[in-house]
């Protein structure tokens, strides 16, 4: 269900995914009330005019600030960082609070099984959808920027793979985990994120219980298996979210330096850490299409081609999340050719500037999302706790101040973007063609923002 849809359908307390044939809903409709927390985007107080060239201003500007002063790398990776008290690291890497961050992810996991298993088959008195589609896949967001990867310690498939290989038949049947092919890299992360952007996008009726429980069911029974045949080190890069809140605490001021000391650091340096891994632009650009294919969804014009496609909505939706992916993957491409081109041969071109699209990405899961999070999360928290006159969701911010949130997360994003790819291309690349080398990467930046900013003011 996208997000949307899970505000739509906890608004309206109908299922989710929008796969009626009823008619469209329009501008005004309640049911589109979450699509961005302030009403529909059609009516947002804010000219496009204004909002197009200060997003072209700032991308540029920055790009020429960059060029002139900006002659040498300055990121080091994980290499930088203020160590923090060594009282605090070891409270952090305590055993006690390792235990007892796993229990919580188990118990939160148990309780959502729960409530799919025994609660009602309604979005609007069941907190499982929403703790699915927006505590957790919205959630995970600011957790992981403000303390790092934080899934991993929470991540209750990682947890239940421990006690089950602390059982004494597994003790004495333990088989030596396999290696882990290199060549895999971050791609089974990449096609987990595909599947739940899948589910939340494209699936019929997914905040249905019986869906969320098959769902849910299906994805553990593979990353178990694949764990018991590799090893815990599969959920690293093969479990979908906790590659999700890896890559997003890369944009974390906590972090850990290269010696494994906790840190404070400057976001850049670990967003330059990002190892460069087969599968990494794909997930990138999975995140990337994902949301903007849930940013069109809505669209009375796409909701009308859902309707009326001969394929059926499933399909037809199916093919306009591969299609928003695909044109999010093939432009970055077709920037990493260009690059080559002016700037000449190198040995990863698709991998080296990938990591300058996490903050893309970050600013548009902010725009879309943000609103989602803080009116529907407490919500479900709210419904988990027995209250049954649960409040309405309201939006957190007035219509202009949030339409202003979303066009600055897009353009923030966008201009972070160009910051990382300058800072990696200088050190690449010659001193004369680094600049050069740069503008591609800015070609990108300003498609990828206006297409951004289209999907929130058309």
């Amino acid at each position: 269900m996208t997000p949307h849809a899970a505000g739509r359908a906890l608004v309206a307390g109908g299922g989710g995914g929008g796969g009626g044939r009823g008619a469209v809903p329009g501008p005004a409709d309640p049911l589109t009330t979450l699509a961005h927390g302030i009403g529909s985007r059609h009516d947002l107080p804010i000219s496009p005019f204004y909002a197009f060239a200060g997003a072209f201003a700032a991308l540029f500007v920055s790009f020429l600030a960059l060029g002139l002063l900006w002659s040498s790398s300055r990121f080091l990776g994980d290499r930088s960082g203020l160590a923090l008290p060594a009282g605090l690291e070891r409270v952090a890497d305590a055993p006690a609070t390792r235990t007892a961050l796993r229990g919580l992810g188990l118990a939160a996991a148990l309780a959502v099984l729960l409530h799919l298993l025994l609660g009602p088959d309604d979005p609007a008195r069941n907190p499982a959808p929403g703790a699915v589609y927006v505590l957790l896949w919205v959630g995970l967001v600011p957790a992981s920027l403000l303390l790092g990867p934080v899934w991993r310690l929470l991540n209750p498939l990682r947890t239940l793979y421990r006690l089950s290989r602390r059982l004494p038949r597994a003790r004495r049947r333990r088989p030596a985990p396999a290696p882990l092919p290199a060549r895999l890299g971050q791609w089974p992360a990449a096609a987990g994120l595909f599947a739940f952007t899948w589910l939340e996008l494209a699936a019929p009726d997914p905040a249905s219980t019986t869906t969320l429980l098959i769902a849910l069911a299906l994805y553990a029974a593979v990353q178990l298996a694949l764990a018991a045949r590799f090893g815990e080190r599969w959920f690293a890069d093969g479990d979908a979210f906790e590659a999700y809140s890896a890559l997003l605490a890369r944009l974390s001021p906590l972090g850990r330096r290269s010696d494994g000391r906790l840190v404070l650091r400057n976001p850049f340096h670990g967003l330059d850490a990002t190892p460069e891994r087969p599968g990494l632009v794909a997930t990138v650009c999975v995140l990337l299409g994902s949301t903007a294919y849930d940013g069109y969804s809505d669209n009375p014009s796409w909701i009308n081609a859902l309707q009326t496609s001969p394929l059926g909505r499933t399909p037809t939706a199916t093919l306009g999340l591969l299609a928003a992916i695909a044109l999010v993957a093939t432009l970055y491409c077709l920037c990493a050719a260009a690059t080559r081109l002016v700037c000449g041969p190198h040995p990863g071109p698709l991998t080296a500037f990938a990591h300058s699209l996490v903050p893309i990405a970050l600013g548009y899961l902010v725009a879309h999302y943000f609103s989602l999070l803080v009116t529907e999360g407490p919500r479900s928290v709210t419904i988990a706790l027995g209250t049954d006159n649960a409040p309405e969701p309201l939006p957190p911010l007035g219509p202009g101040a949030l339409a202003a949130l979303q066009v600055i997360a897009v353009v923030a994003g966008h201009v972070l973007g160009v910051i990382a790819a300058h800072d990696r291309s200088v050190r690449l690349f010659p001193p004369a063609r680094a600049v050069a080398g740069q503008l591609p990467m800015l070609a990108l930046m300003i498609t990828y923002t206006i297409g951004g900013i289209g999907l929130l003011l058309n």
